[in-house]
């Protein structure tokens, strides 16, 4: 497959992607081979944004454009949104613009285009830019400011941070006075911007932009919550496509939801808790399989073994103290939490197997003996890795301003800790941790609602076939989902990948080589399923797990 990229890159290939008859400022010219949706009529009455480029750190460019905040009124208020761009190193034979996006939601696609290089291959350095778009709310675009003073967001949303999520009453009530400040906050203070965040919107602005870089067709990648974001564009503009690549897939049908499953939490719908119960349930028998020289944790029963102690944290928090170490309590949702993020990460079990060992030497009778101050100093250094970076506010609102606005919630933030304690009970330990993300989305709390939000349909056949990549062991978004987009989409391909950690690229050379080959040429003849198996494989050295 490498040499096959390589040759086409060396052959030279037909420009996918010619500049778009509009100009800056005018009008688009509508693609006459496809029927145009309403939604491309919405876009198509924006002129096409003149971008002043400019150099930004060191190697690549930013602009930042204005859109209409409602594409009702597209010569109404406006948003202001960033782009960063990393230029085709041979441009003379460049096949247009990948447009990118990491997800989140509320992560910032400039970050993610700026570090892409480094992952990238020559061969599509050399063919495309790369652009990143900071949704609106994100980053360089306009920012969410739901409060009036930091002092007052931060007493808002202290109990968010105070635990990974609440397993007691108290805490729970806590949470939920909280979610109905930031609700409260986004949808009165934040209205303008929260009401104009959700995806329907970000989708609008890459086509209008897909314009202003002079491509006449789409090129995409997304990743995680920005599959969705790729979703959305292909149903909302499906002869617009020239290439679409989707990772971590998120099922769109069941992120929207409908009136009969809108009082269950959204990443329990969409199967996020399954998926992490799922690929700890196998790490813990390959665990097994594998041995105390090869896995700390093994026993006979290792899930028997982290039910115990999962048991033992729910009853008593953990108090961490040792010389030169600030007492801390490690309780039940910070293994849970750790459980999950370690998952997130292809070689996690790395740092989640020592993790969950020492957990149970300090659970046990004695805490570790001798040895319990270097174990709590271990612990605490494994915890740390996990540490959330800075600026966790910020993403917690805008991340608060798409999940409460693209899908349908429940009635009432009052009835989430009955919500999660079922879906812990359809997905034990992972349900109520993905559950209470979205308390903030309560109808009777967050009222900042659009009116035109996209919700289907989702199998509307594009220009372009669309390359669909699950991950088997994929902890955040289910393997079946991409299963079912790549079956819902006509004419999709699926990468089937038996591979950890969340997203599958960048985890196989059989990965990645056929994302490079679609990208070159997305119409070449493919199999419609290609299976690829991870480099990554726990315990398949002797160092695996100490």
């Amino acid at each position: 497959m490498t040499a096959a990229v390589s040759a086409l890159a060396l052959t030279g290939l037909a420009c996918a992607s010619a500049a778009d008859a509009a100009g800056p400022g005018r009008p688009a010219t509508r693609p006459a081979t496809h029927p145009v949706t309403r939604w491309a009529h919405l876009a198509d009455r924006v002129p096409t944004p003149h971008l002043r480029w400019q150099a930004c750190q060191k190697t690549d460019q930013c602009a930042t454009t204005e859109l209409p905040l409602s594409y009702r009124r597209p010569r109404g208020a406006k948003i202001s949104v960033a782009l960063l761009r990393v230029r085709a190193a041979d441009p003379g034979r460049a096949l247009g613009t990948i447009f990118v996006n990491p997800g989140g939601p509320g992560d910032s696609a400039r970050a993610f285009a700026a570090l892409l290089p480094q992952a990238l291959p020559k061969v599509i350095l050399d063919r495309f830019d790369i652009v990143g778009v900071d949704p609106r709310g994100v980053g360089g675009s306009t920012a969410l400011r739901c409060f009036t003073s930091p002092a007052a967001r931060d007493r808002t949303l202290a109990p968010f941070s105070a635990t990974p999520f609440p397993s007691t009453p108290r805490r729970q009530r806590a949470v939920i006075r909280a979610a109905r400040g930031l609700g409260r906050a986004c949808s009165t203070t934040g209205r303008k911007i929260a009401s104009a965040m959700d995806t329907t919107d970000d989708a609008l602005d890459m086509d209008v932009l897909r314009r202003a870089v002079g491509d006449r067709k789409l090129t995409y990648f997304g990743e995680s919550y920005g599959s969705y974001l790729g979703e959305v564009y292909a149903n909302m503009f499906p002869g617009r496509v020239r290439a679409l690549v989707i990772d971590g897939i998120v099922d769109p049908q069941e992120l929207v939801g409908t009136r009969a499953t809108a009082h269950v939490p959204v990443f329990d719908r969409v199967g996020s808790a399954a998926a992490s119960g799922r690929a700890l349930s196998e790490l813990l028998k390959l665990c097994r399989q594998a041995g105390r020289a090869r896995c700390s944790f093994a026993s006979p029963h290792p899930n028997v073994r982290f039910a115990r102690l999962a048991a033992r944290l729910r009853a008593r928090p953990l108090r961490l103290a040792a010389p030169g170490v600030k007492a801390t309590t490690f309780a039940y949702p910070d293994m849970i939490a750790d459980t999950e993020h370690w998952l997130h990460d292809p070689s996690g079990y790395r740092g989640l197997i020592p993790e969950l060992t020492d957990l149970a030497r300090l659970a046990a009778p004695g805490g570790g003996g001798s040895g319990h101050a270097a174990l709590v100093r271990a612990l605490l250094r494994l915890h740390a890795e996990l540490a959330a970076p800075p600026g966790f506010d910020t993403l917690l609102q805008a991340q608060s301003a798409v999940l409460c606005t693209d899908p349908r919630s429940g009635a009432s933030a009052a009835a989430w800790p009955a919500a999660a304690a079922a879906a812990d009970r359809r997905a034990p330990y992972f349900g109520a941790y993905y559950a209470w993300f979205t308390v903030p989305c309560a109808r009777d709390i967050w009222t900042a609602q659009d009116r035109d939000v996209y919700r289907g349909p989702f199998d509307r056949r594009t220009a372009a076939p669309v390359l669909v990549i699950g991950d088997l062991w994929d902890p955040a978004t289910s393997y079946d989902s991409a299963v079912k987009v790549a079956r819902m989409m006509p004419g999709s391909r699926l990468i089937s990948s038996d591979s950890w950690g969340h997203e599958a690229a960048g985890t196989s050379a059989c990965v990645d080589d056929a994302i490079w080959g679609y990208l070159l040429r997305p119409r070449a003849a493919a199999p419609k399923v290609l299976h690829c198996r991870g480099d990554v494989q726990p315990f398949a050295s002797p160092a695996a797990g100490r």
